[in-house]
């Protein structure tokens, strides 16, 4: 019975590989952990219990490292998720809010400039985009 417990480790390490994620890495941790209890001659359930504990805490553990911790980053000036970020466009003026009409990419857009420095005519660098707002830095 001990075989069947190291066969799904090793379809579950081969899923694992396919997938990219070490969730199933811990499964297949706590499997192996099953299989060693039907070597050392527990019962199915308790080999089952074995298991299901392994998987668990090593779930956990997994979860309290970089590896395993949800990553919520801004999107919106993530250069990773939109490629305008930290693409260039021209200025030529700005007005009382410190927006501007400009074309970019074929459209009219409006571009907002972020906190801190002045309004001025010139070169500006993409650091995020809101809806079809773009917020600029100058470069």
């Amino acid at each position: 019975m001990h075989y069947l417990w190291f066969v799904a480790v090793a379809v579950l390490v081969i899923a694992e590989l396919a997938t990219g994620t070490f969730y199933l890495l811990m499964v297949a941790l706590g499997l192996a952990a099953g299989g060693v209890a039907a070597l050392s001659g527990l019962e199915p359930p308790a080999q089952t219990l074995v298991a299901a504990l392994v998987a668990v805490i090593a779930i956990v553990l997994l979860r309290r490292t970089r590896f395993g911790r949800l990553r919520r980053g801004n999107a919106a000036a993530d250069p990773g998720v939109n490629l305008d970020i930290g693409e260039e466009l021209e200025v030529p003026a700005w007005d009382t809010y410190r927006r501007a009409r400009v074309p970019y990419r074929g459209a009219d857009w409006t571009v907002e400039l972020a906190p801190g420095p002045d309004a001025a005519p010139g070169r500006y660098r993409i650091v995020e985009v809101r809806g079809s707002t773009l917020i600029v830095l100058p470069r």
